[in-house]
Order: C-alpha cells, then sequence, then structure tokens
C-alpha cells in the first residue's frame, strides 16, 4: 500500500486518519495542504474516486464565500475553483493508489490491508 494524507494540522479527523494508520503499523505520507497543494492530476484522480467535484466540497469550510461561488457556477468551471481553492476540501483525503476517501473513513481502510 502507498498511502497519502492530504490534510492540516489542525485538522481532528487529519489526526484520527493518522493515528489509524500508525495503530494499523501502515507507513504512510502526511502532505499538509496549507503548504503543498495537490497537482491537477492529484486531484483529478481524487475526484474520479470518491464521485464529483461537490463531493469534495467542505460546506462547512471558513471560507463560505468561495463554497458558496462553487456551488453556483457552471459544472465545466467548478474544478478549475477547486483547484484555486483546495482550502475548501473535505479532509482528509486518503489516498491509495486510484482509491482515495475523503474525512475519516477507517471501515473502507481496514478493507484496503
Amino acid at each position: 500500500m502507498n498511502i497519502q494524507i492530504w490534510g492540516t494540522k489542525k485538522c481532528n479527523d487529519t489526526k484520527k486518519a493518522e493515528r489509524f494508520f500508525k495503530e494499523h503499523n501502515i507507513k504512510f505520507q502526511f502532505i499538509d495542504l496549507k503548504e503543498k497543494e495537490m497537482s491537477k492530476g492529484e486531484l483529478n484522480s481524487v475526484v474520479s474516486s470518491v464521485g464529483s467535484v461537490m463531493d469534495m466540497v467542505n460546506t462547512e469550510a471558513k471560507d463560505k464565500d468561495t463554497v458558496a461561488l462553487i456551488q453556483y457556477i457552471a459544472d465545466e468551471d467548478k474544478f478549475d475553483k477547486l483547484l484555486e481553492n483546495q482550502q475548501i476540501i473535505k479532509t482528509p483525503v486518503v489516498r491509495n493508489g486510484k482509491q482515495a476517501t475523503l474525512g475519516y473513513q477507517p471501515d473502507v481502510w481496514k478493507k484496503w490491508e
């Protein structure tokens, strides 16, 4: 397994995800979204795994203006807007190759083992 956890150091669900993989002795790479954002290819891979751009949006994000904007712009523009504004992505984003999850989902991660 090649686990990547995208999140922020202050996010409690990200901390719980890190703890889950440590407890299961699974090596992972943590990437802080505040320091390094996802590339277009990485974001595209996650979107195709989880369903849609709107599935990735944290409607409770602090940046309410961007959340509102992305909800109402044309579908073909949503991906680019999310790429520009990754602070509104639900965290953690946990990737295992082509598979990905949003939020704390230990039941899904157990199936990856």
